[in-house]
């Protein structure tokens, strides 16, 4: 019996200890979540004007005139932009998105598919699915800057202008509330594809935009080659940063609920195990009354 009562005990400690440490985590996540939101909310209006403004140029000039903008590469391969994080305990951060972007590829061929993983979880998910990892970028969703996601746009832009690809996949986790974040894949290239008018954070808010639609002509200065080179890149750069800002808060949020849930149940347990220790203890305690009264009965 005293074994153990020693032993709850001591699973006791350890589960107060264990409780002081998600605390501290849920409370620094909380912390880096605000800031991580303050510079989503920011962002939102300049990354779907950018969008909004290509889209529109998109339909009244020729595909011809930009790379970025054709549709007709035979490369047959997919480029696959996968944003996660560079740690767990964010309850099912990782894991939905993981599964998410690969149920968007599933009808393409493993060989075909070459991935940039922002974050160590999407690298090691790409790399258990067998598919080729071209680049693999950590340390830099835990404070994104835009300067550390410029070389990401670039390869992107780079690779698809070479024709090495038929395709650019964006996928990351739209941040929609502390509680809830919606893993998105989005077409990022070609521009004009499906994904065309839906802007990166757009499933945040209730309504979503309606599509641009331009109603007069536009008159392009130097020229709409021009203008075109100098605004696509610029355009991918900035949807991919906003998709990591997006990402950043999700982790932030999953990880800070997921140590509020910990702490809760950690809670929990202690009150089971105390409820246990003071069963233990009553009945050690019941057991040596009823030993003494057996004796001083035998004695008289």
């Amino acid at each position: 019996m005293a074994l153990s009562t020693r032993a709850i005990r001591r699973r006791i400690k350890s589960v107060k200890n264990t409780s002081k440490i998600t605390k501290a985590m849920e409370l620094v996540s909380a912390s880096k979540m605000r800031k991580a939101v303050s510079s989503v909310l920011m962002s939102r209006p300049f990354a779907r004007l950018a969008w909004d403004t290509v889209s529109a140029i998109g339909r009244v000039v020729d595909v011809s005139l930009h790379p970025l903008l054709k549709k007709d590469h035979q490369s047959g391969k997919t480029l696959l932009i996968l944003l996660t994080s560079d740690r767990g305990l964010a309850a099912g951060f990782n894991t939905n998105m993981v599964k998410k972007a690969m149920l968007a590829i599933k009808e393409t061929s493993p060989e075909n598919i070459e991935v940039i993983a922002v974050g160590r979880k999407g690298a090691d998910a790409a790399r258990r699915a067998g598919l080729k990892l071209v680049a693999s970028f950590t340390g830099i969703t835990n404070n994104p800057k835009f300067e550390e996601i410029l070389p990401i746009g670039k390869m992107a832009v780079d690779e698809f202008v070479k024709e090495n690809y038929d395709r650019v996949i964006l996928a990351y986790t739209d941040f929609i509330s502390a509680v809830n974040q919606q893993p998105i894949v989005l077409e990022l290239l070609p521009f004009g594809s499906q994904s065309d008018y839906s802007a990166i954070g757009e499933v945040s808010t209730s309504a979503p935009s309606a599509p641009y639609a331009p109603k007069t002509d536009y008159t392009f200065e130097p020229s709409p080659e021009e203008v075109l080179n100098r605004l696509l890149p610029r355009l991918v750069e900035t949807m991919v940063y906003q998709a990591v800002l997006e990402s950043a808060a999700s982790e932030h949020s999953a990880r800070m609920l997921a140590m509020r849930n910990a702490s809760d149940a950690a809670g929990d347990m202690i009150d089971s195990l105390t409820f246990t220790y003071n069963q233990f203890r009553q009945a050690a305690i019941t057991r040596e009354i009823a030993e003494i009264s057996g004796g001083k009965a035998a004695l008289e």
